[in-house]
């Protein structure tokens, strides 16, 4: 692999998928084999990453006051933390040249408020485009599995703090599915899908083959 970074000023990559999809751990992949190579990699995780994001996500994902949420106030929060993300931590780090690897974007706010929960297409976008302002990632790597599947991991991970939004029916995780499908079908050249019911090693080879394939192989 080349030594040269494969973009002046960074590289945004976001990581998507429904709740179990295993997100974290193929970061934590990717992010080791960055590393072994040399790249100044940066994870980031939404919401949360800043003390403001970190403080909405707890109200977002675990604060008893957030279970009567409307669908509108959680697209605002949402779109709130991630506007601070962006100014305070993702901005500086790619004009340091790092290589940011972003455990959710702004599509997971396109998905789980605008197709799941029914929010009118048009504010969706347009609040989604005022929190990034002009920062759309290079690649988005979405990790595709059945949501029974999911569900499944999720309740086998025992986690002591109770997730609002892993408490959702089987219907509104089978419309956040399909939302990511919709998506990478939409814009193939952003979006690769990866089958995460595969062993975590075979999806680990196959995201750094592709990654290699975008931007570091040279003809």
């Amino acid at each position: 692999m080349s030594a040269e970074h494969p973009q002046k000023n960074g590289l945004l990559i976001s990581f998507e998928g429904s709740e179990g999809s295993g997100k974290t751990t193929q970061i934590r992949c990717l992010s080791a084999r960055l590393e072994d190579a040399g790249y100044d990699v940066l994870i980031t995780r939404e919401p949360g990453g800043t003390e403001i994001g970190e403080q909405v996500r707890h109200i977002l994902k675990h604060a008893d006051s957030g279970r009567g949420m409307t669908p509108e106030t959680e697209l605002l929060l949402f779109a709130a933390a991630r506007a601070q993300l962006v100014r305070e931590v993702i901005m500086p780090a790619l004009d340091a040249g790092r290589i940011i690897l972003c455990d959710r974007y702004l599509d997971s706010t396109t998905v789980y408020q605008g197709v799941a929960r029914s929010l009118s297409e048009e504010p969706v976008t347009v609040i989604n485009r005022f929190a990034v302002g002009p920062l759309m990632p290079d690649w988005t790597i979405i990790l595709d599995l059945p949501p029974e599947v999911g569900l499944q991991r999720v309740r086998a991970r025992g986690n002591d703090l109770p997730d609002r939004m892993e408490e959702e029916s089987i219907e509104f995780y089978r419309a956040v599915r399909e939302g990511y499908l919709l998506l990478a079908d939409d814009l193939p050249d952003r979006y690769s899908v990866f089958d995460s019911e595969q062993p975590v090693e075979l999806i680990e080879d196959e995201i750094w083959e592709e990654m290699q394939e975008r931007y570091f192989r040279r003809d």
